[in-house]
């Protein structure tokens, strides 16, 4: 479970003061990644302190920034260990790093590379340089469903206390407490609740360039919406799924809140978002996710106690 690579300067192979310099995050597997594909090959590679964060992320946040690397620079005495002035930093870092900036401050010259590690062999082959194709963000099916088991995993330290509190409070009634309530009601509230977070989960990534809307919450209101009506029609007409009229109508505002909130939590694995993006959408999204969950849970508690 360490995920952090300590910040510094490392070798890869044997290098020699002319030896090219690659600036990384201190996340684990970035670094892995970078220096699995520098095999066979000598350089040097610069570790920020991007506090365990990934390139992309880090440089959303401004750890893997224009006073990071600068300051990594100095700290290592980068100046007196290679003979250039270059450094070759991942293109998804350009949103935190100012290479003006850097060579103003530095001395140091900042190079962008290609998006993907395994690129940069044949960047530099190619004198340093990138092709349109090595510029392309893609973020196809496959690189999206991908995030779904993560999101899945993730999910369950929200989505399993709330399946369990609900499971424990469906034996509440006008007549007390019966357990017999929490084999059938509680148990369809439980599998409703979780089925909303996976939907969320699953379906957002797989959907996502198609639900209308730019913003995720409201495509995840939407893949809610389509929740609602798919288990209308699997679960109309089953005993002890809705227990009142209103523990049924909490359902029209809980499974939206849930699965907008799973969808809005795939803004970080996006490229179509930016941290300003991201923050001006949350602003807006949580308080109408949290009005519908109040609302949604406050009616499933009445729903409880009336027939």
């Amino acid at each position: 479970m360490r995920y952090r690579v300590t910040p510094g300067l490392y070798a890869v192979g044997s290098p020699t003061p002319q030896s090219p310099v690659f600036v990384s995050a201190n996340f684990k597997m970035s670094f892995d990644r970078l220096r699995s594909h520098l095999s066979g090959r000598h350089g040097w590679i610069l570790v920020l302190d991007t506090k365990g964060v990934n390139v992309w992320c880090a440089a959303g946040k401004g750890t893997f920034g224009t006073d990071e690397l600068v300051n990594r620079i100095g700290i290592t005495q980068l100046d007196k260990i290679v003979s250039h002035r270059r450094l070759i930093l991942p293109q998804l870092s350009a949103t935190g790093v100012c290479a003006r900036e850097v060579n103003r401050r530095s001395g140091f010259r900042a190079i962008f590379g290609p998006i993907l590690a395994r690129d940069i062999p044949a960047f530099l082959d190619a004198d340093m340089k990138a092709t349109p194709e090595m510029r392309r963000v893609r973020f196809g099916l496959r690189d999206r469903a991908v995030l779904a088991p993560m999101e899945i995993t993730a999910a369950a330290i929200h989505a399993l206390p709330i399946a369990a509190v609900m499971l424990f409070l469906a034996g509440l009634g006008s007549d007390g407490y019966d357990l017999s309530r929490i084999a059938s009601f509680g148990v369809w509230s439980a599998i409703l609740i979780l089925g909303a977070w996976l939907f969320g989960a699953v379906l957002t990534p797989i959907f996502l360039p198609w639900l209308p809307g730019r913003a995720f919450a409201g495509k995840g209101a939407w893949l809610g919406v389509l929740a609602l009506i798919v288990g209308g029609l699997v679960l109309s007409g089953r005993p002890g799924v809705f227990r009142s009229w209103p523990s049924a109508s909490a359902w029209i505002f809980l499974i939206p809140a849930v699965v907008s909130f799973v969808a809005m939590n795939f803004t970080g694995a996006s490229t179509y978002t930016s941290l300003s993006g991201v923050k001006k959408e949350m602003r807006i999204a949580v308080p109408l996710q949290i009005a519908f969950a109040v609302i949604g849970f406050g009616l499933w508690i009445v729903g409880l106690f009336v027939r």
